[in-house]
């Protein structure tokens, strides 16, 4: 079982309260928009970090990270890229890419807006885990915590960590 801490638009912000909620967490994967290359390091340094690049993010976080990242967590396959949308409203370019792909897993950030659905014509899970960093418009400042077991999701917890400052 490999426990995911799941994080996105830290806008150059990273709550000390993250550690705390991915402690007992395997891996850290964040959709994007980091801010700094310090974020990413901070984030490194206490587990292991996939990432996307946002569209706040600049050379320092473009360098080392891709745009779309699709790789095997388990028997899930994970699709990741920071601006996608969502079901049915995919962005076109995300949409040719999911079918492509076929993941069991897309997750993208950039809307600033919690959701975890299903797309049923698609057979994929959909997780954007709002915004954990102070800029922008939403007023919680959101993570989300899971786990993959295999073939399995499961283990989803949706985590406050206070409102955007």
């Amino acid at each position: 079982m490999t426990k995911i801490g799941l994080i996105s638009d830290t806008h150059h912000f990273l709550d000390e309260a993250v550690f705390k909620h991915f402690e007992k967490c395997d891996e850290i994967w964040h959709a994007g928009d980091l801010g700094s290359a310090e974020i990413a390091d901070k984030l490194k340094a206490f587990k292991p970090l996939k990432a996307v690049y946002g569209n706040i993010d600049g050379y320092d976080i473009r360098s080392i990270y891709p745009e779309k990242l699709t790789w095997l967590c388990e028997e899930i396959k994970v699709y990741m890229v920071h601006i996608g949308g969502y079901p049915p409203k995919y962005n076109p370019a995300t949409k040719k890419e999911i079918i492509s792909i076929k993941p069991q897993l897309f997750i993208s950030g950039h809307s600033h807006i919690l959701k975890v659905m299903f797309d049923a014509q698609l057979q994929c899970l959909h997780m954007n885990p709002g915004a954990a960093g102070n800029q922008g418009w939403h007023k919680i400042r959101t993570l989300i915590r899971f786990s993959i077991d295999g073939k399995d999701i499961k283990d989803c917890e949706v985590i406050e960590l206070g409102k955007r400052g």
